[in-house]
Order: C-alpha cells, then structure tokens, then sequence
C-alpha cells in the first residue's frame, strides 16, 4: 500500500495512506494530538490519579500500534519531566521503513536535546528485547498483530493508537478490548484517539468504566478507559 510523508496543521509530519484516506496521525497536528491524547489524558493522568496513594515512580506502558515512534518519543521526554521510570512497549504488525522514518520531522519540532539521536536509536534497535535509551525510560519493540497479545496484569496505562475502525473495525472489538483489559493492571487506564458509540459499548462490555473528554484539535472527544475490579 502506498504511503506518503505530509505535514500536518502544527508543522509536525506524519505519514499518509491515500488508498485508505487514513493517517497514522492527525491532520490537523501530529505532535498537538499525541500530547493531547497520551500524554496529558493518559501518563499526566495516571501518574496524578487520585486513585494512587503517591506519583508512581515506575509506570509499564504498552503501545497499539508502535508506527512512526512520536508516542515514545513525547513519553520520553515527559519521563524526566515527571522524575517517573518508563518500561515502554511498542507493537506494531507492520513497522515503518528507514527511508519513511528519515523523512519524519519530530525532533526538529519538538527541539529535543540529543532528540535525533536517541529518535534514530528507537527505530534501529533489535526487536523483540528492553533497551535503556535514557536513565528514566526503556523500550521494547515487538512485531507481532494485536490479536496475538497475551500479557496479564502487566502494564499501567495503554495507548491505543491502531488505524481508525472506519478502515479497521477488526482491531476495535469486544475480542481485542478484553485482551487489553486482560493486559493492565487493576485501576490502569488505556486512552485513544476514537469517540465512536461502537467502540464505547466494547469497552463498556468487557468490564471498563469509560469516559468520554474533550478531544485533541479536529476531533470533538476521545475516550479513556479504567480497568476497576
């Protein structure tokens, strides 16, 4: 399928598949999304929940849908910020090229010390083991499909960043919201880009409380999900 690097309205880049009309980012700011939705929803949230006795100092965080690598590199940066340890997990099916990934602009954008550096770092270390990229934050990349996630109890926060269900439904299920129900810990959160009723009530049907929150620019809400027992 053919792909296309774009810039987006707040001058970040992302990467385009005109077949499907589909973005791994928003159009209407990669970076601004990312920050909005993961970020602040999600690890901000978590380590400030009043649902934690204190800011935790090591959070597991497991990515759907690794793609370009912007949620870990905005989540590195905040593991300092926020004096947390990071044990980040990326999955991705189908991983970015090199020459797609040399074309992305986020370490200019977000003007991050050593940013290229450790960027370029993400993309080429081996999968499938931990790398410690910085002293607050590890990264494992694993190539596999979502629906082949088995982990129990095992990660705080989720960001859950697959292609949309408009071109995906597969990947928005009951079946793939219980295994990453089945995924986090007891009040972990997984946050997303997507609104729709659909994908509310398959949360709702495997046991998540749901919210819905102001979404990121171009988009009215998102949703985030807690893992209550």
């Amino acid at each position: 399928m053919e792909r296309k690097v774009i810039i987006t309205a707040d001058g970040s880049s992302t990467i385009h598949l005109p077949e499907w009309d589909e973005h791994y980012h928003s159009k209407h700011g990669a970076i601004q999304e990312a920050y909005h939705v993961f970020i602040t929803h999600g690890l901000q949230y978590f380590c400030h929940s009043k649902d934690l006795n204190t800011s935790p100092k090591e959070v597991a965080i497991l990515e759907i849908g690794f793609g370009t690598g912007l949620n870990a590199l905005i989540t590195l940066i905040e593991a300092e910020k926020l004096n947390t340890s990071i044990h980040y997990v990326g999955v991705e099916g189908y991983p970015v090229s090199a020459e797609e990934i040399s074309q992305l602009n986020y370490t200019n954008t977000l003007n991050v010390e050593n940013g290229a550096s450790i960027f370029k770092q993400m993309h080429d270390i081996p999968w499938e083991a931990h790398h410690e990229l910085i002293p607050h934050f590890s990264l494992k990349k694993k190539q596999l499909l979502f629906s082949e996630i088995k982990e129990q109890n095992s990660y705080d926060i989720i960001y859950f960043d697959a292609f949309g269900a408009r071109v995906q439904p597969e990947l928005w299920t009951e079946a793939i919201f219980e295994k990453m129900f089945n995924a986090l810990k007891e009040n972990g959160v997984l946050v997303t880009y997507a609104a729709k009723g659909s994908v509310r009530r398959a949360m709702l049907a495997v046991g998540f409380k749901v919210e819905k929150l102001p979404g990121p620019p171009g988009k009215r809400e998102m949703l985030r999900a807690t893992k209550k027992l």
